[in-house]
């Protein structure tokens, strides 16, 4: 099954709660009217593309209907899938120049933190690099040996202390081991919640600090792993983490079986984070890198 086939069928329930209802706002060749406009903006709305994103299309709506240039549904569905593209445009690629090259991976716990990195180091192994994971999250039980079971998996080495050890400290030595032995990625888990009285974001900025003594440039690459599932939820978690960490990026997780990945275009048009890879799978393979055209596409194909 190619990619474009696969996302069609993985993003069919985000599909039914966008393109399927506005495509059963007027029967096939009716015409549209100002009330088209108003419910097309109440369905972007409910499908957690976000009030940004919603408001400036809904306005570009407006402009084309009232200069005729929009008639019918299919010319409606038109114009969102070009605006909806250009929306989530600029700097999806991952940013792997450096040699080792640093990704710090955030998020709060039950996003699928830990399984992503796992696919992460997968994709990069396929790629013939060498990675090494850093298991920075040692608060939560069993999270170091949760890495350590992915490492063994994708091939990857993993640097650990002992449970409830500095993050930071794990971080720097991760780094210092990544440059000794001259690898090519360091992907650095963190904790979701800490069971001490220091705050999370706290915690990071720490880690984000220490990692700069070993490679002042790094970390290159700082992902936040969000759950497609929780739809604004996500969105307020973007905000939190990008105001202590500044975010490069954010990975999608569980677009399959949701019908709430509109959230996509709410997290690029209102925190202006872009998307650099979609989780829609159990499978090793299934955390693909994001690319805005095949995206929409596939929504609305």
């Amino acid at each position: 099954m190619g990619l474009l086939n696969k996302l069609k069928e993985k993003l069919s329930k985000t599909k039914q709660s966008i393109v399927e209802k506005i495509e059963g706002i007027v029967p096939a060749g009716g015409k549209i009217d100002e009330k088209t406009i108003e419910e097309v903006e109440e369905i972007l709305i409910s499908s957690d593309i976000g009030v940004k994103a919603t408001e400036e299309i809904t306005d570009i709506l407006r402009k084309k209907f009232k200069e005729n240039s929009i008639r019918n549904v299919t010319d409606i569905k038109t114009l969102l899938k070009k605006e909806l593209i250009e929306l989530l445009q600029n700097n999806t690629s991952l940013n792997l120049k450096a040699s080792p090259s640093v990704i710090l991976v955030v998020g709060v716990n039950g996003v699928g933190k830990t399984t992503t990195i796992g696919k992460l180091g997968y994709k990069f192994s396929s790629e013939g690099k060498s990675v090494v994971f850093a298991a920075a999250d040692t608060f939560r039980a069993a999270a170091i040996e949760q890495l350590e079971v992915w490492a063994l998996r994708v091939g990857a080495d993993v640097i650990k202390h002992k449970s409830g050890s500095d993050p930071a400290a794990v971080a720097f030595d991760a780094l210092e081991y990544a440059k000794s032995n001259h690898k090519d990625v360091v992907i650095i888990d963190t904790a979701g919640r800490l069971h001490t009285k220091v705050p999370l974001m706290e915690e990071l900025r720490k880690i984000n600090k220490v990692i700069k003594k070993s490679i002042s440039d790094a970390p290159h690459e700082t992902l936040l792993i969000l759950d497609a599932t929780t739809g604004q939820n996500a969105l307020r978690q973007a905000t939190f983490f990008n105001e202590a960490v500044g975010l490069t990026g954010v990975i999608v997780t569980k677009l399959d079986g949701t019908a709430k990945g509109g959230v996509v275009f709410a997290i690029k048009k209102e925190i202006g984070i872009p998307i650099k890879l979609i989780g829609i799978g159990e499978d090793f393979d299934d955390l693909k890198d994001f690319n805005p055209e095949e995206f929409v596409e596939a929504l609305f194909d």
